[in-house]
């Protein structure tokens, strides 16, 4: 295929006819979006092919050469209605207010409340009459929160999945003069720029039907309940055309029972919450430092000092992610604004870098308050998106290689501006695409230190002029010191990795040639621009220490089994429940241990290590004309190999990660212990497009180290309530 995007050279006749194919997608896509085809339905009718792709037809893929133009053709692109790049100030992330528990109503409960409530009729199955439960979470005790007294909630965040409009509430908890002079009392408008139009309540869905995107504010040995209240449409078709009205979030890289993860399977709908229990503990907290004696493994206290908590301070982590995981509909739904970042501050991260208690690393953060400062700690959420002629979020569903968009995105904001002081900021970047990877650079070659990836705080920083390849879902902590420049001065940051599809990089370009625009690639080039404004009013007090957090050793814990993982295309399904299974077929899928290339089916149980125990888990990419980044659910792991040899990990993948990019026919080898929470967890492909066509797999653990696996029934959610089945089948392998 050529390039993706239509040349600005290209004819208004092709222009129009690429459009006019877009259209007559759009006719399909509503229909599949809507539950009204299937695929099976649109492979009969030829609009499908066998591999799980879109029939090059003239007339319906854009992509089909005409008479027109005699060069590669692709899609029209996204109209700007004269919005000029780093024309708009970036808003920082908005701030999850944190409650009490006690304004929870009602109370939040072990076990899913299951009080009744009648049902709208515009939900699926629903008659006049049907009753079914205010929580959508499956009942009993077997989707209990555990350990919900020994951890019990001290801090509610609520909030909604709403249809988007206009935020009247904003708060980024810093003055405007550190958010590059955004007023917080302003209405926030639902557009990606001032010059573009105002999206429609069901273009967007975003966490409390608001932009800029959300950011919750966590600290060590304080849980949170989280309580999530679905407020989509009840009727599936108010969707603009993507986008699915049941939700199950995850919390990503949370460690926390399995009840908590937003398993794919556990989804709730429209008039429904679900209380997810974030006990926000020190992995290894039963065994490892369990009388809390380790000033390292603690949390900040009001006061300024440290409450100690058991666990193993190696295991601390700074910088997680939530977004829906809604089964087959994962990308829809995180495109569409499903998605927003959580900060968890801890004895040795603290968010107040004046502190210098010998344990605190004093990143950058700012002095205000004992903990969680941001004047100097920005979170960056950075994705692709485009638009249809009217200027409303659009996607092609269809597109199973991964859809990349052609307009970048930070915080939800076109190409904006960023002021910033002349001294030292961490950001918290998060590769927040469906499909797209991206490297990223300062347009002047200088310097960024890397001191995080996915969250976790490495070994040793590590000082780079360009960062690796990130994909989506991985998060990059950076810090960038603005005193090397002077007032005016400005400085963008570059994106170096072009697309030809959403399968994989097709080249990473120089900086220079990224720069000059040598790239048919619209996301390319530069995408935020930083404008050093002033002097620091206060010295810079924040420091990066040579040494951050060492890893956990794994060394004296022998290796229960060792399983292999493959990730291709062609996967079949073996079976065929309407409901839990992925039953029209891949094109992407999972070899487990040797076996057949599978499509994902939640009722599958593919993988079950025991509590307790060390695994290592080899995964490997089915192919060279693809790359995947694998995403392990609840437990992280270290890369001990890629392509087999120690020697071929870099420094800045030295660390604790829970995304593995596996790089175009490569392999990588991790180390991966199991314990503290139990339940039913999942692997797949954190391309969102290929995790939904269907690139998943189910592993469940028992608690408590069980010799042989209790395999749990799989939830099976209705409007009227969850019931449960057995497990559609159990790989022999699992065990």
């Amino acid at each position: 295929m050529g390039p993706l995007f239509l040349s600005d050279k290209v004819s208004q006749n092709r222009v129009r006819e690429a459009e006019a194919a877009r259209r007559n997608r759009q006719e399909f896509l509503a229909a599949l979006s809507h539950g009204k085809l299937s695929r099976r339905e649109l492979l009969r009718l030829g609009v499908m092919t066998g591999a799980g792709t879109v029939a090059a037809t003239h007339g319906l893929s854009p992509f089909v050469s005409s008479a027109y133009a005699n060069v590669p053709t692709g899609l029209p692109r996204s109209p700007l209605f004269g919005a000029r790049p780093f024309t708009q100030p970036m808003p920082r992330a908005d701030v999850l207010p944190r409650a009490p528990v006690s304004s929870l109503n009602p109370a939040p409960l072990a076990q899913a409340n299951t009080t009744p409530q009648l049902l709208d009729t515009a939900l699926p199955g629903v008659r006049a009459g049907d009753t079914g439960p205010i929580e959508g979470r499956p009942p009993g005790p077997m989707w209990a929160h555990q350990e919900f007294e020994r951890f019990a909630p001290k801090v509610a965040v609520e909030v909604t999945q709403e249809p988007v409009k206009a935020n009247g509430s904003y708060n980024p908890c810093v003055p405007s003069s550190l958010n590059s002079g955004i007023n917080s009392s302003a209405v926030i408008m639902p557009r990606f720029h001032p010059s573009m139009p105002v999206q429609q309540p069901n273009s967007v869905w975003t966490f409390n039907g608001t932009v800029p995107p959300k950011l919750m504010l966590g600290r060590y040995g304080e849980p949170i309940l989280f309580r999530h209240h679905n407020r989509l449409p009840f009727d599936v078709t108010q969707n603009n055309g993507f986008g699915r009205h049941t939700l199950s979030t995850h919390e990503h890289n949370g460690h926390h029972g399995a009840e908590n993860d937003g398993f794919t399977g556990a989804y709730f709908y429209p008039g429904q919450f679900y209380d997810y229990h974030y006990p926000i503990v020190l992995a290894g907290w039963r065994s490892i430092n369990a009388y809390a004696t380790d000033a390292r493994a603690g949390t900040p206290n009001d006061a300024g000092g440290i409450d100690k908590i058991p666990g193993d301070w190696r295991e601390t982590m700074s910088t997680h992610w939530f977004h829906d995981h809604m089964f087959s509909f994962t990308m829809q739904n995180v495109y569409k604004g499903n998605a927003g970042m959580f900060n968890l501050y801890s004895a040795v991260d603290r968010g107040n870098e004046a502190i210098n208690d010998g344990v605190n690393l004093r990143l950058p953060s700012g002095t205000a308050k004992p903990w969680g400062n941001l004047d100097y700690d920005v979170n960056l959420v950075v994705s692709d998106k485009a638009f249809d002629s009217s200027g409303q979020l659009t996607m092609d569903i269809f597109d199973f290689d991964g859809f990349v968009g052609d307009v970048m995105t930070v915080n939800y904001a076109y190409k904006p501006y960023f002021e910033v002081e002349r001294r030292k900021y961490r950001f918290r970047i998060l590769c927040g695409s469906i499909a797209r990877f991206m490297k990223l650079a300062l347009s002047d070659g200088s310097p960024m230190i890397m001191i995080a990836n996915d969250g976790n705080l490495l070994p040793a920083p590590v000082r780079l002029t360009e960062l690796d390849e990130q994909s989506t879902g991985e998060r990059v902590d950076v810090v960038i010191d603005f005193s090397r420049y002077r007032v005016g001065d400005k400085v963008h940051l570059v994106n170096l990795a072009e697309h030809d599809d959403g399968r994989r990089v097709d080249k990473d370009l120089s900086l220079r040639d990224a720069l000059a625009g040598k790239s048919d690639d619209p996301c390319v080039g530069p995408f935020l621009e930083f404008r050093v404004v002033r002097d620091p009013p206060q010295p810079d007090r924040s420091v990066v220490p040579a040494q951050l957090i060492p890893n956990p050793d794994h060394a004296a814990i022998p290796v229960a089994r060792t399983r292999v993982f493959e990730f291709g295309r062609g996967a079949a399904p073996t079976t065929y429940d309407s409901t839990s299974s992925y039953h029209e077929g891949g094109p992407w899928g999972m070899k487990v241990n040797g076996g057949p290339m599978l499509s994902a089916d939640f009722g599958r149980i593919s993988a079950a290590p025991k509590a307790g125990t060390r695994e290592i888990w080899v995964f490997k990419n089915g192919g060279g004309g693809w790359d995947h980044p694998i995403h392990i659910h609840f437990e992280e792991g270290q890369i001990l190999q890629r392509d087999g040899s120690a020697s071929n990990v870099p420094p800045w993948e030295r660390g604790r990660k829970d995304v593995y990019r596996l790089r175009p026919g490569g392999t990588c080898t991790i180390s991966i212990q199991f314990r503290d929470f139990s339940g039913m967890f999942m692997e797949h492909c954190h391309n969102t497009v290929h995790e939904d066509n269907a690139m998943l797999m189910r592993w469940e653990m028992n608690s408590n180290g069980t010799s042989a696996l209790q395999a749990m029934p799989t939830p099976i959610p209705s409007p009227q309530g969850v019931t449960f089945r057995p497990p559609t089948d159990i790989l022999p392998s699992a065990y």
